[in-house]
């Protein structure tokens, strides 16, 4: 009776199956996260950028410099001016002889634009010296300044003293005086020599050392 029992046990025992846990862990399946559903992008806003008003500058008031005043000449630079252009000369009392500075005397060995009070001492004139008059020295010469100017082309004399009144220059005008534009009267009559010389003008003449 015993191993009927014992029997039965074992064949029901064998029947029954034993279940499957179902507590068994089943592999780990990573679970997808469900993805967020992508937002729309945000439009972005036309942000009209609005310049802010520039202040207009103010334009500051520009001083105006005063206006220069044409300064006149001075009476003494154009008297300067005027001695540069006609040097002092310094003539012989005994012969008339005329020393100047602009040509000087080369054959003496007095080069040209040697002042007369830059003579050596034993300066003596040359065309008395020459003459036999003896030796007159720097002491026999007085400051002389011309009165009359002779033209290098057809020989016309500007005289001061008598001037040319015709062509509205007063008596008593100094050549130094004369106009810029001032041409030799008799050349500018003379067909021949406007075509070869053109206008003598006031560099066309020199002193009549007489």
């Amino acid at each position: 009776m015993a191993k009927a029992v014992t029997a039965t046990k074992k064949s029901s025992a064998a029947s029954i199956k034993k279940p499957v846990a179902a507590n068994a862990k089943a592999s780990p399946v990573a679970k997808k996260k469900p993805v967020a559903a992508a937002k729309p992008a945000a439009k972005k806003a036309a942000t009209v950028v609005k310049k802010a008003p520039v202040a207009a500058a103010k334009k500051t008031p520009v001083k105006k410099a005063p206006a220069k005043k044409p300064v006149k000449k001075s009476a003494a630079k154009a008297g300067s001016k005027k001695t540069s252009a006609a040097p002092t000369r310094y003539k012989c009392r005994l012969c008339g002889y005329v020393y100047s500075s602009l040509r000087g005397e080369p054959h003496n060995g007095i080069p040209a634009g040697t002042a007369f009070e830059d003579l050596p001492d034993t300066y003596v004139c040359p065309v008395c010296g020459y003459q036999g008059k003896g030796k007159i020295g720097k002491w026999g010469f007085e400051e002389w300044r011309p009165t009359r100017y002779i033209c290098s082309v057809c020989s016309y004399v500007y005289d001061e003293k008598r001037g040319e009144p015709h062509r509205g220059i007063k008596a008593g005008t100094k050549f130094e005086d004369l106009p810029d534009d001032y041409v030799c009267p008799v050349c500018a009559q003379d067909p021949k020599i406007r075509v070869q010389f053109g206008k003598v003008l006031k560099q066309g003449f020199e002193p009549l050392q007489v």
